[in-house]
C-alpha cells in the first residue's frame, strides 16, 4: 500500500518536513518512492510547498495521505 505522509528533517527542536510518497511497511524517514513537496511549520506562517499534479496523480492512482497530510492537502485547495 502506498502513503502519503511527511519525513522529518531538520535539527532538534526546528523540525521541518518533506511531504513524500513511501511504501506503508517502510520507516517514517526511511526509503521513499518521490518526494512531492514540504512543510515547513516553524516559520511565521508555516508554509506548505506541493507539486499539485504529482500530488494528484498518487492520489488518483491510490496513495492513501496520513491525517496530517491530509490537512496540508485542504489547506493548499487539493483536497
Amino acid at each position: 500500500m502506498v502513503k502519503i505522509r511527511l519525513k522529518r528533517m531538520g535539527m532538534k527542536k526546528e523540525p521541518f518536513y518533506r511531504v513524500v510518497v513511501s511504501d506503508s511497511r517502510s520507516p517514517r524517514d526511511g526509503r521513499f518512492v518521490e518526494e512531492i513537496g514540504y512543510y515547513n511549520p516553524v516559520s511565521d506562517p508555516a508554509v506548505i510547498k506541493l507539486d499539485e499534479d504529482r500530488a494528484k496523480y498518487w492520489l488518483s492512482t491510490g496513495a492513501q495521505p496520513t491525517d496530517t497530510v491530509r490537512g496540508l492537502l485542504k489547506k493548499s485547495g487539493l483536497l
